[in-house]
């Protein structure tokens, strides 16, 4: 005889299994203020647009994805994957069929012709491609709008996007671990970094951030989240903690001076002198930078690539916090902390798998090439 619980929930799987089969239906309100009606709980799913493929793999509901778009399909190398840990640990994705261009180039054709055909459309940034009216009409198939969100000044609409798609999913509950996990980890850092004295905080730099590909060391984020979360002083911080990538001029890190520089590690697959790496080590610019002169540039992961990869973000900041307060953060493995993050939010432990992509120059200081 089942337990009470377990009756429950055999109970409640029935009824959902019984009303998607009587086609129940639900009408949510996507990011553009649009009416969308979808089918309650749907099994069979897209996720169109930078970004939406991992949301649905934080969700656990990878399983439903019925076809993928162009940049799940490409042959790209190990280190070009490893920024994009949530593919990293389902290469399933690659062998499913193609609907589309990636960032939000859908093909109405393609997904027309999808067997079987996808029920819904998690369509993050929506304005990027067909508009979600015209890809319905043309498919019959309901999209729904979403906004990405970051972990900076866009963390409310990120956590708003994971409860929609959760909702829509019948994934509420797994929307709500998910939020919850993040606030847990930006607690911990924020509760590890409390009271740091100004005396001990180093100003810092994160050079080489990657932005639809590899870019330069004068390639940074104003609100880098591992700096705003752990109380370091970036240089580059406007104040405002937006998350936005820019290009700074050389001489304004000569004026800035950081103490501490941090490398995003993609950087290093840009070839010769578009390297961040190379231009530290032999544009004489940068020679009298403190950090240079004292040896203090270190490599974190790369975590843009087809938009924010959030997992990396937290661990990059477990590393920024353990590399400027090394007290504060005593206890703290790097690896294993790692694999916890990727375990949950995307289902594998992938530290060693995403150093050894890397050729092992993650959360490492690194030498200047020549010196």
């Amino acid at each position: 005889m089942k337990s009470p619980m377990k009756f429950f929930a055999s109970l409640v799987l029935a009824m959902l299994c019984a009303s998607a089969a009587c086609g129940a239906e639900m009408t949510v309100t996507d990011c553009l203020g649009r009416a969308v009606t979808v089918p309650v709980a749907p099994q069979r799913i897209l996720g169109s647009g930078s970004g939406a493929l991992r949301l649905l793999t934080y969700l656990q509901a990878n399983d439903r994805v019925v076809a993928v778009d162009s940049i799940e399909k490409r042959n790209d190398p190990p280190q070009s994957k490893a920024s994009r840990p949530y593919a990293f640990a389902h290469p399933e994705f690659a062998a499913l069929p193609l609907f589309g261009e990636f960032r939000g180039k859908d093909n109405p054709e393609l997904i027309a012709g999808l067997s079987p055909q996808p029920q819904v459309i998690f369509k993050v940034s929506p304005l990027s491609g067909p508009h979600p009216d015209q890809l319905t009409a043309k498919t019959g198939i309901p999209v729904i709008g979403l906004e990405y969100g970051n972990l900076s000044d866009e963390k409310e609409q990120f956590y708003a996007t994971l409860r929609l798609m959760g909702q829509v999913l019948d994934k509420e509950q797994r929307a709500e671990e998910v939020v919850a996990f993040f606030e847990k980890h930006l607690a911990e850092l924020r509760r590890r970094t409390a009271g740091v004295p100004e005396k001990e905080r180093r100003s810092c730099y994160i050079g080489g951030v990657s932005m639809r590909g590899t870019h330069g060391f004068t390639s940074t984020e104003i609100g880098y989240p591992p700096f705003l979360y752990t109380g370091a002083k970036n240089v580059a911080s406007d104040g405002s903690g937006r998350s936005e990538t820019v290009n700074v001029a050389k001489e304004k890190i000569l004026q800035w001076d950081p103490q501490v520089v941090f490398m995003d590690i993609n950087t290093l697959r840009a070839k010769g002198e578009a390297s961040g790496l190379w231009q530290l080590s032999f544009d004489p610019v940068y020679a009298e930078l403190s950090a240079v002169e004292n040896g203090e540039i270190w490599s974190v992961l790369p975590y843009n690539s087809y938009t924010v990869n959030y997992g990396s973000v937290l661990v990059n900041s477990y590393f920024v916090g353990k590399t400027l307060y090394p007290d504060r953060f005593a206890d703290v493995e790097i690896a294993s902390v790692a694999d916890g993050i990727y375990s949950f939010l995307v289902g594998k432990p992938l530290y060693a798998q995403i150093s050894e992509a890397l050729s092992g120059k993650i959360f490492c200081r690194l030498n200047l090439e020549g010196k």
